[in-house]
């Protein structure tokens, strides 16, 4: 099995399921007592929130390809950015590495397709609702991505105030599901969990809508690819 890196930190509470996820994703494929090869660079988040605040990506973009390019100088094989909204950020990083850069996106379209969902929510920060650099990724992979029209601020102030600190509230939850029911409403087939940590907040339990969670999705096609690169 190949080493895996991973960019974390954005935030750790996400970059902690992802830990997880591969490792119980390397179990289940492999059996016993293995685990997955990982190594993780853990970044700081508040300089990087700091910068999205302020619109400078390609500053950001620096911060996180030196992180890429430490992880393959100490031996990762292939690399993954434990955030969705920082994949922005995507062609800096893969530009400084040759190492496989296994882009979020990818394993998350092609769940859906597979399932034979192509009109999707999409809810994530307001980043990444409001800019194209995700949901155009989306486009091209075959998909028609639905953003919500209302409460995009309350769904950003969740993720950032509450699930980025560990917080998770049944108030929040009825947002997301009042914000799933809406885009439901609008003919939508599938919901994408578009942020690492709304999966902490939100199930298919909870869900109008079948949920695709970026995170799990994420994290078990590095472990395909660490097995079968």
């Amino acid at each position: 099995m190949k080493t895996i890196g991973i960019i974390g930190g954005m935030s750790w509470e996400s970059t902690a399921h992802y830990y997880a996820a591969i490792n119980r994703e390397t179990a289940a494929r492999m059996g016993g007592l293995h685990s997955a090869p990982i190594l993780m660079e853990s970044v700081d988040f508040a300089p990087i929130a700091a910068l999205q605040n302020s619109g400078d990506w390609n500053k950001a973009g620096d911060i996180l390809a030196a992180s890429a390019g430490r992880l393959e100088r100490a031996g990762a094989e292939i690399i993954v950015l434990a955030t969705n909204t920082m994949h922005i950020c995507a062609p800096q990083i893969e530009a400084a590495i040759t190492a496989k850069f296994l882009h979020i996106a990818e394993p998350t379209a092609k769940a859906l397709l597979d399932d034979g969902a192509t009109r999707v929510g999409f809810l994530g920060t307001r980043f990444s609702m409001e800019m194209d650099f995700y949901t155009d990724r989306l486009r091209e992979m075959g998909l028609e991505p639905l953003v919500p029209d209302v409460d995009r601020t309350n769904l950003n102030a969740i993720i950032y105030e509450e699930l980025c600190r560990g917080i998770v509230t049944d108030a929040s939850r009825a947002i997301y599901v009042r914000a799933i029911e809406g885009l439901a409403a609008r003919g939508a087939e599938a919901v994408i969990l578009g942020c690492t940590e709304i999966g902490m907040l939100i199930s298919d339990d909870d869900s109008p809508l079948p949920v695709y969670d970026t995170t799990e999705l994420h994290a078990k096609a590095a472990v395909a690819a660490a097995i079968e690169a």
